[in-house]
């Protein structure tokens, strides 16, 4: 057990506080004093109000339980139902037209559209290989995923190389065509006059739009490299006639590097499985090694040992003629916890647990200060901010407490006000609802706002728990609700000055495996007015990258802006089944579905603390999975039993089948702990039971109670707890 040091009243947990103290203070020019003084301060003052505003989520859903329970069986009635909302406060009176003035925001989130990766930050490997993302060979994603059909087999395949190679070609023609050529014919290129030439037999042909060259590597006539932009990404032509691929390519051309994730989210949230301050201090750990610019990550490969750091910049020499320097890395955001957890790794002075979310706001902002004043190998931030992702804020008064967390944290460490960049994520109906009150919060630090189908759902199934059986899981995706908020996401960022201050997100990509249909469909969320959108890894995002060479985003936003504002009665449309007839063979496939990814996650979370994975669903497609997936499908499941359509009985019986199910899929996975035969013990398998029978009980549908619970008994029943 760790000993506990007492700080202005507050009780820390000695290994956080030795973390801080020793590893993160010096050279942020904060002395130990000044920061444990002003964090108790905070602390002390704004932990009731954190509590008084998860009161008021438990007073909305209380009163919206009673008003379908008293309605039971009657026709819902939408006119009235939204008048009850605003009754009791749930939606609130919009205000005036403003445009949103955030300041100092990087290119990278406010002019240019591009990829966006989300990795648990305490995985360091992850970590390193999601920043390094923002460059990504086009040859290898062609030539490694199924984009070309089949997956290749471990012999290099000439073949399949030749199509990769047709198949980049074809796309420069598509996005940075010559004069009077194709790409695949030319023989060599060159700079002349501080433009491209791409010499085809003897002729000489320039781009058709020569702003779209940026410069080169190498000497004018024969370069290494050839930087070229179009819709604001980058991308450089690698020349190398001694290289594998440049070898036997008329023009020597090696690869295409793609600007691909222009930005990356270090998670502290819900793609990691953190429970105590062992598990907190190696997420603050791995920020910190990314905003020092020293994080390194060693593994083995191929039977060697390998280290892997961040990449450096990546240097130019203009058109112009002057160096010109392109960031090596994406722009790092980082995603605190939200609201409603707790962590026992910091008590107050009446010796409750503080606010986990307020833990994260002081730390890593600390953190960030090793960036802002330009001590970090690596510059992150080029304008001076420091960007949190938030989730799970319920409504415009937590929005306005999340204003002034990071007003508390500016003052402590002498920030200029509105350093701290919020990102505010859409994805619980009362800020859905509430959006435009929500941002006006916000206005002068919001810097992103996004969708997300699976936290969205949960929390929709949840505030309508009481109104009866939810559709089908797979038919959630056709409900009116979740078109309406789709669009009113893009139309309210439009609507409040979005475009060039700040970034309007889409929803994840979630089958890292089936690269050939994300890209064939993908192309709809930059179709749809976002500038950005969530990739399952650095491949996906150089794929996804060729999206937003395809739209024109700044364009599409420009059209999209005129078009009627999505409606609120839309929004407030609850996805009730009403009279249903589905067969018990229905039925049961429901319930195995639900139950199989359910338990295929909380396996990993709860035994091996592993937050975010590809797991195999009940058809063995891979899918990236973390809490979101859980909480719509427990939900989905508490809100079948409530209702009738399925039996305790039922659940139980097919978590047993499906238990034996992912055992199977994970037969072969090093340390794994099987669920079956030994129901009652396992505790991974009794979570999975709590988070479906005691689903209508957990605070806003969440799951983190839940799993943290168990995954703290794991930890001590293995005797790991602390431990980092």
């Amino acid at each position: 057990m760790s000993s506990f040091i007492s700080e202005y009243g507050l009780t820390v947990d000695g290994e956080l506080h030795k973390f801080v103290v020793d590893e993160v203070l010096p050279g942020t020019g904060i002395s130990a004093e000044h920061f444990w003084r002003g964090f108790a301060a905070g602390a002390e003052d704004l932990a009731p109000r954190n509590r008084a505003l998860l009161a008021e989520r438990d007073r909305l859903q209380s009163e919206i339980d009673a008003w379908h329970k008293a309605r039971a069986g009657k026709p819902h009635e939408p006119a009235a139902y939204e008048a009850f909302l605003r009754q009791i406060g749930y939606l609130q009176t919009e205000g005036a037209d403003f445009t949103i003035g955030t300041a100092n925001v990087d290119a990278e989130v406010a002019d240019i559209a591009g990829p966006q990766l989300v990795v648990p930050v305490m995985n360091t490997r992850f970590a390193l290989n999601a920043a390094n993302a923002r460059w990504g060979s086009l040859y290898d994603a062609f030539y490694g995923t199924d984009v070309l059909g089949s997956l290749p087999g471990p012999a290099y395949d000439p073949v399949r190389g030749a199509a990769v190679i047709a198949k980049a070609r074809l796309w420069l023609d598509e996005t940075v065509p010559l004069a009077g050529a194709i790409h695949a014919d030319v023989d060599a290129y060159s700079v002349k006059d501080g433009a491209l030439a791409a010499s085809v037999a003897g002729k000489v042909y320039p781009l058709k739009d020569p702003k779209c060259f940026r410069g080169y590597r190498g000497s004018e006539s024969a370069p290494e490299a050839l930087l070229l932009r179009h819709h604001g990404l980058h991308f450089e032509i690698t020349i190398d006639r001694n290289h594998v691929n440049g070898k036997g390519d008329k023009a020597g051309v090696a690869d295409i590097l793609i600007e691909a994730a222009l930005t990356t989210i270090m998670d502290c949230e819900d793609s990691v499985a953190a429970v105590d301050a062992g598990d907190k201090v190696a997420i603050y750990r791995s920020w910190l090694g990314l905003m020092r610019g020293d994080l390194k990550a060693t593994f083995s490969k191929g039977g060697r040992m390998m280290e892997r750091g961040l990449a450096p910049d990546r240097a130019y020499t203009g058109s112009d003629g002057a160096l010109l320097s392109l960031p090596g890395r994406s722009l790092m955001l980082v995603r605190n916890v939200g609201h409603l957890m707790t962590t026992d790794a910091v008590r107050l002075k009446d010796g409750t647990e503080l606010p986990e979310g307020m833990l994260d706001a002081f730390v890593t902002g600390l953190i960030a200060l090793h960036d802002l004043r330009g001590q970090s190998r690596f510059r992150n931030s080029r304008t001076g901010s420091v960007y949190v992702v938030k989730p799970k804020m319920h409504g415009p008064a937590e929005a306005a407490f999340t204003d002034i967390l990071c007003t508390r944290v500016e003052e402590l460490l002498g920030l200029a006000r509105n350093t701290i960049k919020i990102g505010l994520m859409d994805e619980e109906r009362r800020t859905t609802v509430n959006l435009k009150e929500c941002i006006r919060a916000l206005k002068a630090r919001i810097f992103f706002i996004n969708t997300g189908f699976l936290d969205r759902t949960g929390d929709e199934i949840h505030t309508s728990m009481q109104a009866g059986a939810m559709v089908r899981k797979a038919d959630m995706k056709k409900s009116a609700w979740l078109t309406a908020y789709e669009n009113a996401n893009v139309d309210t960022g439009l609507a409040a000055g979005f475009p060039g201050r700040a970034q309007i997100g889409k929803g994840m990509w979630a089958m890292p495996d089936r690269m050939a249909e994300m890209l064939a469909t993908k192309a709809a969320h930059p179709n749809a007015g976002a500038n950005t959108a969530w990739v399952p890894s650095p491949t996906a995002a150089t794929l996804h990258a060729l999206h937003y060479h395809e739209v024109d985003v700044r364009r599409r936003q420009t059209e999209l802006a005129s078009r009627p504002h999505a409606k609120l009665a839309d929004i407030l449309t609850l996805p009730l089944a009403g009279p249903h007839n589905w067969s018990p063979e229905e039925v049961r496939a429901e319930i195995e579905n639900n139950v199989q990814g359910l338990l295929g996650y909380v396996v990993h979370w709860i035994n091996a603390g592993v937050g975010c994975s590809k797991v195999l669903d009940i058809h063995n497609v891979g899918l990236m999975e973390d809490r979101a997936t859980v909480r719509i499908s427990s939900q989905h499941l508490a809100n079948w039993l409530r209702h009738g359509v399925c039996t305790a009985d039922e659940v139980r019986d097919a978590m047993r089948r499906m238990a034996k199910v992912v055992d199977e899929q994970n037969r072969g996975v090093a340390g794994y702990i099987s669920l079956a035969p030994d129901f009652e013990k396992g505790l991974a398998f009794q979570a999975a039971l709590d988070l479906v029978f005691r689903g209508v009980e957990q605070p806003n549908g969440y799951t983190e109670p839940v799993l943290h619970a168990y995954r703290r008994a794991f930890k001590r029943s293995t005797g790991s707890v602390g431990k980092s």
